[in-house]
């Protein structure tokens, strides 16, 4: 293959089965993942993990520190600091309540998968080490879902920075996959003092790596991404430090990216608008063609 884009073999069956109204679409989940970035001395690094060989989906792809967004935190009181409930609703499209599951979500999931926690005891500190016994206890509560996020929050006297946090992207699995996410991504700092490590069970490596070499490596064909992966990396490049891609959150569109699947002939035509780079065409006695840009599919 001419890049590392992830192209599950039962697509062409499911898209064909969704032109013809044979497939109704599933309801995506609420979802958040985190471009965590630390400063190096050529730039800044993106924390990525390699997904297990063994994993149903996208097994052996790169992504981000993610996962779904645990319900109990949409009405839990929740200690937080940064822009309000209503700000981060107006910038993520939903209303303060599931505004608050996702960015919970978004903290959570990087705590649960690398070990990060964007929290402190006050609206301008962070937690500085977050090693140890009692720590790995909570955490494994959390992965478990014993302990919803408020409860551990209000457990430690902690409170959220939702201000470390930026909101980037929003991606939505296309309506032929029979399980569904619709993905917030965000972007936030390593805080100074913690250190990442594989906590996911997901995972078989993580690494620390620019965005330009990572997408260096899937347009080589030697990193497996998916669509929404390597479209945010690319769009990390032009960032000189982390500070610099955290203020430049702002100016990302939100518009939810969800991939459409047209007959066109006797082709059907697989697009993400506003990302002509992964656009798939599928034959619809099987198989994939060429896209027209060299790649093929």
């Amino acid at each position: 293959m001419s890049n590392g884009q992830w192209y599950p073999p039962e697509w062409p069956d499911r898209i064909r089965a969704l032109a013809n109204g044979d497939l109704t679409a599933a309801t995506p989940k609420r979802a958040a993942t985190v471009m965590l970035l630390r400063d190096g001395d050529s730039g800044p690094a993106v924390h990525m993990l390699r997904r297990r060989a063994s994993m149903a989906f996208a097994g052996g792809a790169y992504a981000y520190p993610g996962g779904g967004v645990d319900p109990r935190d949409d009405d839990h009181q929740v200690g937080w600091a940064g822009p309000s409930l209503d700000a981060w609703a107006l910038r993520l499209g939903v209303d303060p309540a599931s505004a608050q599951a996702i960015v919970c979500a978004a903290v959570r999931e990087t705590y649960e998968e690398a070990g990060v926690l964007l929290a402190g005891p006050t609206a301008d500190t962070v937690v500085s080490d977050t090693t140890g016994d009692d720590w790995e206890a909570d955490r494994q509560a959390l992965v478990a879902r014993d302990l919803s996020f408020a409860d551990f929050l209000q457990r430690r006297s902690l409170v959220l920075r939702s201000d470390l946090l930026g909101a980037w992207a929003r991606w939505i699995t296309p309506e032929f996959e029979p399980k569904r996410y619709d993905t917030w991504f965000f972007v936030a700092a390593l805080p100074a003092g913690q250190r990442t490590r594989n906590a996911s069970t997901e995972a078989d490596r993580t690494v620390w790596i620019s965005p330009a070499e990572a997408a260096a490596g899937y347009d080589k064909g030697e990193l497996l991404m998916m669509p929404p992966t390597i479209a945010t990396l690319r769009a990390l490049q032009p960032y000189a430090t982390a500070a610099d891609a955290l203020a430049g959150a702002s100016e990302q569109d939100m518009t939810p990216v969800l991939a459409q699947a047209r007959l066109v002939g006797d082709e059907l035509v697989l697009s993400w608008p506003g990302h002509d780079e992964f656009t798939k065409r599928v034959g619809t006695t099987g198989g994939r063609r060429d896209d027209g840009r060299g790649g093929a599919e």
